[in-house]
């Protein structure tokens, strides 16, 4: 259904620009010019940008996610912090630490996702993998929030839509303060060829990366896209391909023909070696085939050879480069036969930390801010990703299961305790909550009572 505010632009999307939008009294905020080119050059034709942000929002869609009711927001508050401090990197005793305090922070209900689709259109799986290749692309994410225009139910939200972010523009309130505590966005613009829509801030939800590049224009209330930094090694690559293409489709180096003899070629022998050459390069099954010619030739080359040009080298680079700066590892994509199976587990885990969760963490937060409180019943709730539940993070769960018992043996924690860390229901028996040591699962006061007392009282010095 088309948008209520939606508007038609009488002109060419890339005449979209400060003059135009003040001939129309709109306050805009500079955008990136760049953004659609980042997607046209980078995810379209580029396959090592393509791998990568595939490879990423494959792995985003695959995170299980619940929703809980939180029974303690200060007990949560600590889980957010023991998160941000580990960087999710957590130790056996921290992802102990973190199940108790779960276990406050919560109630035990289930609680429905309060859309079963974001969309008709969409997944949550889909819906989470587009999010994480605009956030990768462009540097930000625009969440439409679909709500009900009247009625009882008026306001309520209806489904949820990823804006292309390549065509979103920021538009500030009149005599925007870029300075001051309140937000300076009046709303946004989607631009596409001669049509313009228009949403109110409440309408969106942005997420972004920062952005440092500050001017009076608010350029800086747009996130920054990775793919600006990596523009010359996307061009790079795709250039380098290019002349591949081109050095297979002309049979090699450049270079021209001529006699080796005393007697140079008369036009017509050059004209026609030049035809038997160009029939035989046109129709690749005659290049095994034997030429005659009425005259020994020579060959002078042109130019450098695929392997002069070391293509392949700066294809190789420019992967690293574009690796680097989106956050991933370039052993992950199949090409490095050196990389062993447990290093490979050790980069699925790294980029799972310092990639997938970070990304994650940004939604997280609008979804539970700016979206979930929508909702009616969910004012209390919050989305949690289970990132322990990737098979990238089991060895930290072994890691865990091994200290369990020694903790239990010397009363570090109790059995019931240890049912929590194994996501095992409680089992409501009190002698399961009492703290044991040695392997006997001796309590604690009974190791007291029958110690025996070496001194007696009356004599203790």
């Amino acid at each position: 259904m088309p948008h209520p505010l939606s508007s038609t632009i009488n002109t060419n999307t890339n005449k979209y620009n400060e003059s135009f939008f003040k001939l129309l009294g709109i306050n805009w905020t500079a955008y990136d010019n760049n953004a659609p080119t980042y997607i046209e050059e980078g995810f379209n034709i580029n396959p090592i940008v393509y791998a990568v942000v595939s490879q990423m929002a494959t792995k985003t869609s695959s995170v299980p996610f619940k929703i809980k009711k939180i029974e303690s927001k200060q007990t949560k508050a600590k889980i957010d912090n023991l998160l941000k401090a580990t960087g999710y990197n957590l130790s056996a005793q921290q992802y102990g630490k973190k199940m108790l305090l779960e276990k406050k922070a919560y109630t035990s209900d289930d609680i429905a996702m309060p859309l079963e689709r974001p969309n008709p259109l969409q997944t949550w799986a889909e819906f989470l993998e587009l999010y994480k290749t605009f956030m990768k692309l462009t540097g930000n994410a625009y969440i439409y929030k679909l709500r009900v225009a009247e009625g009882r139910n008026a306001g309520e939200i209806l489904g949820l839509y990823l804006l292309p972010s390549h065509l979103m523009n920021i538009v500030l309130k009149p005599n925007a303060d870029l300075m001051s505590i309140e937000s300076p966005i009046g709303g946004y613009k989607l631009i596409s060829g001669e049509t313009g829509i228009e949403f109110t801030h409440e309408e969106v939800t942005h997420i972004k990366y920062p952005n440092p590049n500050y001017d009076t224009n608010g350029s800086h209330l747009y996130g920054f896209s990775p793919i600006r930094a990596l523009l010359k090694n996307v061009q790079s690559s795709n250039t380098a391909l290019d002349l591949n293409i081109k050095t297979m489709n002309n049979g090699g180096a450049f270079g021209f023909v001529h006699s080796k003899g005393p007697t140079p070629f008369t036009d017509a022998q050059a004209k026609g070696i030049k035809g038997m050459m160009k029939d035989a390069f046109n129709d690749k099954d005659k290049l095994s085939q034997i030429m005659g010619v009425s005259a020994e030739i020579g060959f002078t080359r042109i130019g450098m050879t695929t392997d002069e040009l070391k293509l392949f080298d700066y294809l190789n680079f420019d992967q690293k480069q574009i690796c680097n700066a989106l956050g991933w590892s370039d052993k992950l994509l199949n090409n490095d036969a050196g990389a062993k199976y447990d290093n490979v587990n050790s980069y699925r885990k790294q980029v799972v930390i310092d990639n997938i969760i970070p990304d994650l963490n940004l939604f997280t937060e609008a979804f539970n801010n700016d979206i979930l409180p929508s909702f009616k019943g969910y004012d209390k709730t919050c989305v949690v990703f289970e990132y322990s539940e990737l098979p990238e993070m089991q060895q930290d769960m072994t890691q865990m299961i091994a200290w369990i018992r020694p903790s239990i043996e010397i009363g570090l924690m109790s059995r019931e305790e240890s049912r929590t860390f194994m996501k095992l229901p409680n089992t409501d028996n009190e002698s399961m909550k009492e703290f044991t040591v040695n392997a006997d699962i001796m309590t604690l006061e009974q190791s007291l009572d029958d110690f025996p007392n070496v001194v007696p009282n009356d004599q203790a010095i």
